[in-house]
């Protein structure tokens, strides 16, 4: 009876081992989830605290915060445009230089051609969708590869920057219903913070929850399977170049209205910031895709990050530096997640298919979920 009750404590013992590695494995799997979803989010809190500590009287100060969304939200703006081509898989490089060409043709219609700036505005817009569109019909219809596509359109849109100015600045009165546009506060925020907000909410609406958003991510993962369901492909990547152009437009609008003068050599350098915001934020939130939370998270971070290095006296060259540096980073990141979470499907499918129970398999779990980057 003595050695009945013995062993019956000793199976008792070791199932109670055996939960509890269990639950501990549980816990690791959900903790290293939080860390890879929202750690995008960790490093830009522990960058604000950073140059807090070591900046304590210039860096958290409500100019410093109204520079940082005055200045960025255009990168914002351009970072999301750049990712609904980037949600169905496909690049475009012509954003530099279409906001570029947009910000010279929003002032150059005022000043040299007298047109109103709200027709100015009308006449920008039109022309950036129509250059998405030449895009999505350049990728779609003539069968180029969309980074090629779009490197040739861009250098085309820098060349008619180049013609249109003659190498010179276009400098001229505005009216200030237009210059409002970048000036204009509200309740204490810079406008075109609040632009980027509204945006972000409603592209966040169409990919989490229109038929759009799912058929471009769709579209992006499996371009053949898309089109066995009946998704028209080629229609949902002319309107994801198209909305790009659009809003790369929009962006160049509110770029003249800050600077007021035009410039051939104003754009190209958003190209590179737009990628790293789009990249990195595919890293945050919704892992090895493209989301409009990561990407405005990842634009802050390296707001946050260009903001307090500059601060501490860095040179020139920096800025590049770290913009090139952290979309490294980020495509490195990105790749690693998505190549572990295709591994973690790989092999939740042969478990599933030889009948082994998920949790009987708590260290495989630990190592497979989440798409943990190792």
């Amino acid at each position: 009876m003595k050695m009945h009750t013995s062993l019956k404590s000793d199976e008792g013992s070791k199932t109670a081992k055996l939960f509890a590695r269990i639950e501990l494995a549980r816990a690791v799997v959900v903790a290293r989830n939080l860390l890879v979803r929202y750690g995008l989010l960790f490093v830009t809190v522990i960058l604000i605290v950073s140059f807090t500590v070591l900046l304590p009287s210039t860096f958290l100060t409500i100019l410093t915060f109204r520079a940082i969304l005055s200045d960025q939200s255009i990168v914002a703006l351009v970072s999301l445009a750049q990712m609904i081509p980037l949600a169905a898989s496909k690049f475009d490089l012509s954003v530099g230089y279409g906001i570029g060409l947009a910000h010279i043709l929003s002032i150059g219609f005022q000043v040299e051609a007298g047109l109103p700036w709200q027709v100015a505005i009308l006449l920008v817009c039109a022309i950036g969708l129509l250059v998405g569109i030449i895009n999505g019909l350049l990728v779609e219809a003539a069968q180029i590869d969309s980074f090629i596509a779009t490197l040739g359109t861009g250098s085309i849109l820098y060349a008619i920057s180049i013609a249109y100015t003659g190498g010179q600045q276009i400098v001229g009165q505005l009216p200030s219903g237009f210059t409002a546009i970048n000036d204009l506060m509200v309740f204490g925020v810079p406008a075109p913070a609040v632009y980027v907000l509204v945006l972000a909410v409603s592209l966040w609406i169409s990919f989490e929850y229109l038929p759009i958003g799912r058929y471009l991510y769709a579209i992006g993962a499996n371009p053949r399977a898309a089109q066995l369901v009946g998704i028209p492909k080629s229609r949902y990547v002319i309107l994801a170049f198209a909305a790009s152009g659009f809003i790369t437009a929009v962006a160049g609008v509110i770029l003249g209205a800050k600077l007021q003068i035009g410039q051939s050599n104003v754009g190209p350098p958003y190209l590179l910031p737009s990628f790293v915001g789009a990249l990195l934020g595919s890293t945050a939130f919704r892992l090895a895709r493209v989301n409009v939370w990561g990407t405005i998270v990842a634009v802050v971070l390296l707001s946050v990050g260009i903001a307090g290095i500059e601060q501490l006296g860095s040179s020139f060259y920096v800025e590049p530096l770290f913009n090139g540096v952290t979309l490294l980073i980020a495509v490195g990141l990105a790749g690693l997640t998505s190549r572990r979470q295709r591994s973690a499907g790989l092999a939740a499918g042969q478990r599933a298919g030889s009948g082994i129970d998920v949790e009987d398999k708590p260290n495989q779990d630990q190592e497979q979920s989440g798409g943990v980057v190792r």
